[in-house]
């Protein structure tokens, strides 16, 4: 669904994406993992769009920066950027009509719920928390029920119960047939989660885990700390 062939991105002299190359499956939750500075951003960017770059990246056989394939797929930034003057009920309602939604209010008032903004609907995006504001940018990824999601970083600013919800959604995501792509420098928030894992140091992926070859969850820590030379 996702396939990244062969991506390299400079930012002049420094090579911040060395050749990189991965797919994820449609129903598939990959993770890419690796310390800060790895890279990991830098591919989720190129991914969605925001970034030039050497290589082909597609999403179900479209050029990513096409039309037929942004409208299928969807991305969650490390920082969230929200519409200074406009309301949480706002965010969905944009979104719903710049992808033509129209059987949509129903799950947006679910996924309201669910992320604890059903009483925060008619705050604007300046007066909301940086952890709110990253509720409202998830919701609004989500809304389109797409086929491929990109998340950098998804859980840095959430509360517990807001995490606990975002895991759940990442299964239920899965079992539709999206295909997740998650970045993150913390093992222990998608322990339990992950189909496969790309372990991503100085710009390379060094490592491919898949979930069917490990027996243990112990051994994902090892493989990440013996990949990239971290210390335990």
């Amino acid at each position: 669904m996702l396939k990244v062939e062969r991506v390299t991105k400079k930012y002049g002299k420094v090579l911040a994406v060395d050749d990189v190359s991965f797919t994820v499956e449609a129903g598939e939750i990959c993770i890419l993992l690796g310390p800060n500075g790895a890279g990991k951003t830098t591919v989720i960017k190129c991914c969605s769009g925001l970034l030039r770059h050497d290589g082909v990246i597609t999403i179900d056989k479209h050029i990513n920066k096409t039309i037929e394939a942004k409208r299928i797929f969807s991305y969650v930034p490390e920082t969230p950027a929200l519409y200074d003057a406009l309301t949480v009920q706002e965010h969905l309602e944009f979104i719903a009509k710049a992808y033509r939604l129209t059987d949509y209010k129903e799950y947006a008032e679910e996924l309201l719920e669910r992320f604890d903004l059903a009483d925060k609907k008619d705050k604007l995006g300046r007066e909301l928390s940086k952890g709110m504001q990253q509720k409202v940018s998830i919701c609004c990824a989500v809304i389109t029920r797409p086929k491929v999601i990109l998340f950098d970083e998804p859980m840095i600013g959430l509360d517990p119960k807001a995490i606990k919800e975002l895991k759940k959604l990442f299964v239920e995501l899965k079992d539709q047939g999206c295909a997740v792509l998650i970045s993150t420098h913390i093992i222990d928030s998608i322990k339990e989660l992950w189909d496969k894992v790309l372990i991503m140091n100085k710009g390379k992926i060094v490592s491919t885990l898949l979930r069917s070859e490990v027996v243990d969850e112990n051994e994902l820590e090892e493989k990440f700390f013996a990949a990239t030379g971290v210390s335990q």
